[in-house]
């Protein structure tokens, strides 16, 4: 489930709030890294409850109109395709899914207002109306409409982002990640006809394929794990690198991420220089400054050749290239 790429933003983030507040230990940091990690997947659990969510609110609709005192012919013979999806079908059908909804305590209930508000959206949409009036009744059509409603009605939702934030400090800047992770979980549906829960790390889904992979939680642990214990090396380098400007006046969100760049340069000989440097200029350009890609480009890129050349990074096999 979590790629390196978001792995790298939890270690950003979490040394981050460890210079924040300076008591915290490496233990302490090693602990707030794998609770966000779990988040991460409890946020997916949420995010897919809301397919039985929703379809038991196009169900309690239904049978309202129904009920009316002077009901209409569409009242009376309502268009069923959507309130017998097979997709929260086979959720509300699957004890895993359902065991594991219960032990974590997640339900939409208490915010039914979203849900309401969310379905009258969805009558709105053309692409909700077409796949009512078609005539095709399948898992793969009942799996293609949510993946729209998960690409298009959720990630800008400023409703579901103030639901997200009380819930939990992880949840609101995972959401769109996890919207991916649901919409790939639809396609698995669709092809196996049944719900299985993501491994929590990418590396456990290649393992379980049968192919290589080195472990995607022993590589977080070991960034920050490093970047943490040399933080004080790494600012010192930093200081030197910028003589014009005293360390205390950059931008702390720089010094971190130039300070895991370097880390994770010296701690993993078979990752290329060029995909540890892009991958921490690519966090920068969305989490610090708009200047920032630059100069944590190149700040690393002086950086990383300096301690290259006193034999302090060393590279071997992919990390060559």
């Amino acid at each position: 489930m979590l790629n390196r790429r978001i792995l790298r933003v939890k270690a950003f983030k979490v040394l981050y709030q460890c210079r924040e507040n300076q008591s915290l230990t490496l233990k302490d940091a090693l602990t707030l890294l794998e609770d966000s990690c779990q988040a991460t997947r409890d946020l997916y659990l949420y995010m897919t409850g809301l397919i039985p969510a929703l379809t038991a609110e196009a169900a309690k609709r239904t049978e309202a109109a129904r009920g009316k005192f002077n009901p209409t012919e569409e009242d009376l013979n309502p268009n069923l395709k959507f309130v017998r999806n097979g997709i929260s079908a086979l959720l509300e059908a699957d004890p895993d899914f359902n065991r594991i909804m219960e032990k974590k305590k997640f339900s939409w209930e208490q915010n039914d207002s979203f849900i309401s508000t969310l379905y009258q959206t969805l009558r709105t949409r053309e692409y909700f109306r077409d796949y009512l009036s078609a005539d095709k009744v399948s898992l793969q059509a009942d799996a293609s409409l949510w993946k729209n409603i998960f690409a298009n009605e959720l990630e800008d939702s400023q409703e579901l982002a103030a639901i997200l934030e009380d819930a939990s400090i992880y949840w609101a800047d995972d959401l769109g990640y996890v919207l991916g992770t649901v919409i790939k979980s639809l396609d698995a549906m669709a092809r196996e006809g049944r719900w299985t829960l993501p491994p929590l790390y990418q590396s456990e889904v290649k393992a379980a394929a049968g192919k290589e992979a080195e472990s995607d939680s022993e590589f977080v642990r070991t960034l920050l794990s490093v970047a943490y214990g040399r933080f004080g090396e790494y600012e010192a380098l930093i200081s030197a690198s910028v003589s014009k400007w005293e360390v205390e006046r950059l931008c702390l969100a720089d010094v971190i991420l130039v300070s895991l760049g370097l880390a994770e340069a010296q701690a993993f000989p078979q990752i290329p220089l060029k995909v540890s440097m892009n991958e921490y200029v690519e966090i920068a350009k969305y989490y610090s400054t708009p200047r920032s890609g630059a100069f944590v480009n190149g700040l690393l890129d002086r950086l990383t050749k300096q301690l290259t050349e006193e034999g302090k990074i060393v590279k071997q096999g992919k990390g060559l290239i």
